[in-house]
């Protein structure tokens, strides 16, 4: 009787540090299905990382789509539209617009374009010394897909220039009624030209400074 209880008690020591060690074993070494699944997890791309960065200098597409639905504005309809001062193109998708007023001329809203579609009027605080008759362009004159035009002869002439970097971003400039593109400028590491683009975005000269 002595031998089987204690028998029986070893048993049970046995079992539980057998579960004690086993548990120990779990938290410093997770098993393989765990830590399998969790690295499966982490090297797996996530739907942001496969979605395909667009640069809307090189996307007509998306250029097309941004002119058409700023002309087709409601507060404009049956209205001539002008553009006041700076229209910014940006790389990452985003366009900056000002517009004259659709009721009011001594007034000028401002728009931004993003995720495909243009945001709702934002008033733009004048003062008595702007100038707004004169720097405005009727929209029509003016198409979208010229930015990225600019972009492309912009970018290709800092590949002639060491130590130059491409651009981000284009944008207009108003004055006089009369519209210039910019980026004016290619700075590089030992030399700096200037840069001036005709309406329709082509070059219109280059030299060194």
């Amino acid at each position: 009787m002595k031998k089987i209880v204690i028998s029986m008690l070893f048993c049970t020591l046995f079992l539980s540090c057998e579960k004690i060690s086993k548990s120990i074993d779990e938290t410093l070494k997770p098993n393989d299905t765990i830590r399998n699944k969790e690295y499966e997890n982490a090297s797996s791309p996530t739907l942001q990382d496969e979605k395909k960065e667009v640069n809307l200098l090189t996307d007509l597409k998306t250029l097309e789509k941004a002119e058409d639905q700023l002309k087709k504005l409601p507060q404009y309809k049956g209205k001539e539209m002008f553009v006041y001062s700076t229209l910014y193109f940006y790389g990452d998708g985003r366009i900056n617009a000002m517009l004259q007023h659709p009721e009011n001329p001594k007034y000028v809203d401002a728009y931004e374009f993003k995720d495909d579609k243009w945001s709702q009027p934002i008033p733009v605080q004048l003062s008595v010394r702007d100038d707004v008759k004169g720097r405005l362009v009727p929209l029509n004159k003016i198409s979208f897909l010229t930015a990225a035009k600019v972009a492309q002869v912009y970018n290709e002439k800092t590949k002639e220039v060491e130590g130059a970097t491409s651009t981000t971003s284009v944008y207009i400039s108003i004055w006089d009624n009369k519209i210039r593109w910019y980026p004016s400028s290619i700075n590089g590491s030992r030399e700096r030209y200037s840069i001036e683009f005709n309406d329709d975005g082509s070059l219109k000269s280059f030299q060194q400074n």
